[in-house]
């Protein structure tokens, strides 16, 4: 073969491989760039999981403050009914509300945890405290002074939730 005819053959190699080198480059870099931001749109969907757990947590401690707890169901229930329908309504929203403790701190799950079983056991203690001849009236009013008359554990809590989400974000 003539060097001369080979001529157009090694030009067009010379061309290519650069050209070929730098498309290569090209295509390692999009892919790099896609799994970064594959990565933070990953990394920004845990963080709004999580922060979806500590507004469902803070929304929990709320609805199971005294204050709020009081004003549920019916006026005419006897006291014992009235603390069972409680106990089980807090228990129920807790259980439906369990899955977030993969979301938040352990710290702030057990707060979570030590707020229900206080609320619980405060409910049991006042109608311990009561006579026999107590109206539900009676049980209401004792169980919020006693709830503010004591340590606000939920309040606590809930500023403990707003740090962690804080840090988070």
């Amino acid at each position: 073969m003539n060097f001369e005819n080979m001529l157009p053959y090694a030009f067009a190699l010379i061309i290519a491989f650069p050209i070929i080198f730098l498309l290569r480059q090209f295509v390692f870099t999009y892919i790099n760039l896609k799994n970064k931001e594959l990565k933070l749109l990953a990394v920004k969907a845990n963080g709004d999981l999580k922060m979806q757990a500590y507004e469902r947590m803070t929304l929990f401690l709320e609805r199971i403050k005294p204050s709020n707890l009081v004003n549920k169901f019916d006026k005419d229930l006897a006291i014992h009914e009235f603390i069972y329908l409680l106990e089980k309504n807090i228990k129920e929203e807790f259980e439906y509300n369990s899955s977030q403790q993969l979301y938040i701190s352990r710290n702030s799950w057990e707060n979570v945890v030590a707020s229900k079983n206080n609320v619980i056991q405060l409910m049991r203690k006042t109608y311990e405290s009561l006579s026999n001849t107590a109206s539900l009236q009676d049980f209401k009013t004792i169980f919020l002074m006693n709830y503010v008359n004591g340590e606000d554990f939920i309040a606590n809590t809930i500023e403990d939730l707003r740090k962690d989400a804080i840090l988070l974000s």
